[in-house]
């Protein structure tokens, strides 16, 4: 077959993402805490683009409002402040460096003092205690010196989160040399050290150091949980009543005692913190309609700075200097429309949603309705990528309480009168029928199941079984309570 060279012409169609609009759906996705870090560090690399504080909105409002300021001749002050979207026919900055020196003049009161004399914010924050600390403490009081001290403080750093130590005592000995005696010994200081059970290689050593510490060395509890935990686990408490020749009450109550130890020693010491979510949408009752509303709170107001636009239409600006500033502010002016187009999405997707659930709205969860992204794409005619964007890290608060956008679209559940019911309005009574079940005589699945037909609606065993899981209740054995 002979090899040869030819030219043809071709038409074909196909997506080009532009830079633009990668930025445009990337910030789309974003979560709120995401979008003002990319907003702050846009602010940062960006120095065509700059924020408008609230006092610059209240006095460009009051200088609207007044037809007296209207008609009076601008000050040099205001037109530094001027909010502009176009550089055309702009006055001209003849002096840069006067203007930026005139810029930075007007602080506060407070920030005419030299910085030696305010300590920094960071410097009035006390650092949280952790485990590792706590116990590092403890070691620098303790009678432990010179090669056990080196010893303990390997052990105290292969102790997790939890209390627990996550490495061999071979591997403590290859760390720090010795003798594994002498480790063992040092490990042994380290479990006197609080919080009692610390330092345990498992659950079961754990709680007989927690048992010991409560002075119960000898007792029932401490049998137990040495030679039964396996029948504890799988409260097989005749078994353990049988072979200890005692009588099931006395089982159960040492049960009971050992159910009310700490499993996890040092979790006081390793409580995650708090985040706060703030919404990114609001929705009200006035009277018998909801109203949306977004939550612009915390979010920078931009704006292109005039100082820019003004030098851009001088005539002592390079070509050079005149590219940059241009290609920033179009950077900027995309990042700015981009953001209002986010928050009318969000806008849009939310009214629907009020649309679709307005039961829930009205009633709560029981009224949840199925609802897919197809029916809000097709509602506000966006595509359904589109909505899923929006729906991630979205939350709204309603009357109804805080929920992610994503909430609302769940699958639906067949009821026996042919209609549909969804998903998670099941899952909330799966968790109202266990919250009210008999802890000594739990409902089984299909228990379940039958009181859910019996109300309604038709479903099966098994994702009766799988909802349970995702709600992170236990089967029915789990669940029981003898005492």
């Amino acid at each position: 077959m002979a090899l040869e060279l030819r030219q043809q012409l071709k038409l074909s169609q196909q997506l080009v993402m532009t830079p633009q609009l990668q930025q445009a759906i990337k910030l789309l996705q974003l979560s709120r805490v995401e979008l003002e870090e990319v907003v702050n560090q846009e602010l940062e690399e960006n120095p065509v683009l700059e924020e408008v504080s609230e006092t610059e909105e209240l006095r460009q409002a009051e200088k609207e409002a007044s037809p007296a300021e209207e008609s009076a001749p601008a000050t040099e002050d205001a037109e530094q402040t001027q909010e502009v979207s176009e550089p055309d026919g702009l006055a001209q900055i003849d002096d840069w460096q006067t203007y930026l020196q005139g810029f930075s003049q007007g602080g506060s009161v407070a920030e005419s003092f030299d910085d030696e004399d305010h300590p920094s914010y960071e410097n009035l924050l006390t650092p949280k205690t952790t485990l590792s600390d706590h116990l590092m403490w403890q070691l620098n009081l303790s009678t432990l010196d010179g090669f056990d001290k080196v010893i303990a403080a390997a052990i105290i750093g292969n102790i997790d989160d939890a209390g627990y130590l996550t490495t061999s005592l071979e591997e403590i000995l290859e760390q720090t040399g010795g003798e594994l005696e002498q480790i063992e010994d040092v490990l042994y200081e380290v479990q006197q050290f609080d919080p009692p059970g610390v330092a345990a290689r498992d659950l079961k050593e754990c709680l007989l150091l927690q048992l010991a510490y409560l002075g119960q060395k000898g007792s029932l509890a401490e049998r137990i949980m040495t030679d039964f935990a396996k029948e504890l686990e799988d409260r097989r408490y005749s078994v353990i009543a049988k072979q200890c020749r005692v009588s099931i009450d006395e089982v159960l109550e040492a049960a009971r005692f050992l159910s009310s130890l700490d499993p996890r020693p040092g979790s006081q010491y390793s409580e995650p913190d708090v985040h706060y979510i703030t919404p990114d949408i609001f929705v009200y009752k006035v009277g018998d309609e909801y109203v949306v509303s977004l939550n612009d709170d915390g979010l920078a107001n931009l704006r292109i700075s005039s100082y820019y636009s003004n030098a851009l239409s001088g005539k002592n600006v390079d070509s050079k200097t005149s590219e940059y500033i241009q290609e920033k502010m179009r950077g900027a002016l995309w990042l700015i429309k981009s953001i209002h187009q986010r928050q009318r999405t969000i806008f849009r997707v939310t009214k629907s949603i009020v649309k679709f659930q307005r039961e829930f709205f009205d009633h709560g969860i029981s009224y949840l309705k199925p609802l897919v992204l197809r029916d809000v794409a097709e509602d506000i005619e966006m595509h359904e990528s589109t909505i899923s964007r929006v729906t991630t890290n979205k939350y709204v608060q309603t009357p109804q309480g805080l929920f992610e956008l994503k909430f609302f679209f769940n699958s639906g559940i067949g009821t026996t009168g042919g209609d549909s019911v969804a998903s998670e309005s099941v899952k909330s009574r799966i968790k109202e029928i266990i919250a009210e079940e008999n802890q000594k005589k739990p409902y089984s699945d299909q228990k379940i199941v039958n009181m859910l037909h019996d109300d309604g609606i038709d479903i099966a065993r098994r994702t009766v079984t799988k909802y349970r899981e995702m709600l992170g209740i236990g089967s029915s054995t789990a669940r029981k309570r003898l005492f």
